[in-house]
């Protein structure tokens, strides 16, 4: 038997260490284990966004994804409340008395509502619905709030949950029965103010996708068959993926018109004296913004976040070797933080001792942080650090007396550049046809299709059902705002009819 010190010992420990190596290896190829593009739901659990909960198509939000929507949170309420609107909440269940009065509205719904039908183990008398969205909810009381014209306009938001009941193929973010959102529900005098401003809240969605999310988006107007029920018009931002070939609505700007004025009478009198009916809109973007940044920017190493809405914008990782000054490294590396977060930054070290700095590199790509920053015993003696892009892996040496003024470029350079990548991307998608075999042909190819279209409502169902398959039919995603021209005799692509107007075609999620 072998004593303290012997050859067992010395091949215990190398056995271990052996195994921890092996371990080592495994652990650093968790992030490339599952493709983006081969198992999406899984993908997005390996990166710490989400995770599965024993009811299908519902998700815990980790810390990871909050933290970007408390960033867009923060943005967009503060520019809603320079335009005086104010913070309000609402229950989250609806009598179904109430639901059932605007019929086109819950015939739009009817299929995704929820209903609560017990007490313990008792029925209820009345079955209790919960909201799928506010109107219903909120509409009866303003018909309280509102009486004369010194009341409008009302201008009212709630940052809450609804619930949708999803069936077919529920997707993290994209498509899920609960999920968070924020919804406007204004009220004006006059038609031309609810007008202006559903542009000018489509103007901040448009703001929130590309300039926080680096997602390029179109504005436009959707169809009738695609407006929302009940409502007079619906603009939204649209974006596209390439990778599947499919649009995705990213938030709406609806104009109500009267419709729900008339049916929960909210009337008012006006500087006449005369009855009159006010005019709504309603507006909403959801945590689907999540879902259209990861799939847009993501790739199999993982996550890549834009610096503006990563929670973590630089990741400081020590790299010591053997007999290196591994306490000046460890304190080089938090005097970096100090000085990054001193200047505004979200920064982070990695001090962990249990892992090695090849298994944090992947892990901290994996999460997306923007910027990394290595510190080694070299970085040290010159009095420089190295810092790695996520976005295209660029490597790069700078002075530590110049630290925070370049960390800074580079997190604007990153952001740039993420949106001109996924709007090359986007554009070289698009794919402008003119007859239905283009169209098919576009279609089956994945692409973003701009086609001139009559217009016509049963034109837009004939298109869905002749193109209905196992991938999902296509449909309008919108019609630009910013028309190309449109030569006089142009004939719509799948009727023959006169066209009127361009629009984007596509599946769609």
């Amino acid at each position: 038997m072998a004593g303290p010190g012997g050859k067992k010992e010395k091949v215990d420990k190398a056995d271990k260490a052996g195994k921890k190596k092996k371990d080592l290896k495994k652990e650093t190829g968790l992030g490339l284990s599952v493709k983006k593009d081969e198992n999406f739901g899984e993908w997005f659990c390996k990166h710490e966004m989400i995770e599965y909960y024993d009811i299908s198509g519902c998700y815990i939000l980790r810390p990871w994804s909050m933290a970007i929507w408390e960033i867009m949170q923060i943005f967009f309420d503060a520019e809603i409340k320079k335009m005086k609107v104010k913070s309000c909440y609402c229950p989250l269940f609806v009598s179904p008395g109430v639901l059932e009065k605007e019929k086109d509205h819950i015939e739009g719904f009817a299929p995704e509502v929820a209903w609560v039908t017990k007490s313990g183990k008792h029925d209820l008398e009345v079955p209790i619905a919960i909201r799928p969205t506010s109107e219903t909810v909120m509409y009866p009381y303003y018909s309280k709030w509102i009486r004369g014209h010194r009341d409008l306009p009302l201008k009212l938001n709630q940052w809450c949950n609804v619930v949708r009941w999803e069936f077919s193929n529920p997707t993290p973010f994209i498509r899920s029965r609960e999920f968070l959102w924020q919804e406007g529900h204004t009220a004006f005098a006059t038609k031309e103010e609810a007008d202006e401003e559903v542009l000018q809240i489509l103007e901040l969605y448009r703001r929130i996708y590309e300039e926080y999310l680096a997602v390029p988006v179109v504005k436009g107007m959707k169809s009738e068959n695609e407006k929302f029920a009940g409502g007079l018009y619906t603009t939204s931002v649209e974006a596209f993926i390439p990778n599947t070939g499919r649009g995705v609505q990213g938030a709406t700007s609806h104009c109500l018109g009267q419709n729900f004025a008339k049916m929960f009478e909210i009337n008012y009198e006006n500087e006449k004296g005369e009855t009159a009916m006010v005019w709504q809109n309603s507006w909403a973007y959801s945590t689907r913004t999540i879902g259209v940044m990861i799939m847009t920017h993501g790739d199999d190493k993982g996550l890549v976040l834009p610096p503006k809405v990563a929670s973590v914008q630089v990741v400081v990782i020590p790299v010591p070797y053997k007999d290196a000054n591994t306490q000046g490294i460890f304190d080089a590396c938090v005097a970096t933080v100090a000085a990054l977060e001193k200047a505004g930054i979200r920064a982070e070290a990695d001090l962990r001792d249990n892992y090695s700095p090849g298994w944090k590199y992947s892990n901290w790509e994996m999460k997306g942080v923007p910027l990394r920053i290595e510190i080694g015993p070299r970085d040290l003696e010159n009095k420089q650090v190295r810092t790695v892009r996520r976005d295209n892996g660029v490597k790069e040496d700078i002075p530590s007396e110049s630290l925070v003024e370049h960390v800074e470029k580079l997190l604007g350079e990153i952001q740039q550049n993420m949106f001109q990548v996924a709007k090359q991307k986007r554009e070289a998608c698009v794919e402008e046809v003119k007859t239905w075999d283009e169209f098919t042909e576009a279609l089956n190819k994945k692409k973003l299709i701009l086609a001139p279209w009559c217009d016509e409502e049963e034109v837009e169902r004939d298109v869905k059902a002749r193109t209905k398959g196992e991938t999902g039919a296509a449909k309008t995603l919108c019609s630009p705002f910013e028309q190309p021209e449109l030569p006089q005799g142009t004939l719509c692509f799948a009727s023959g009819k006169p066209a009127t107007k361009w629009t984007y075609w596509g599946r769609s999620y």
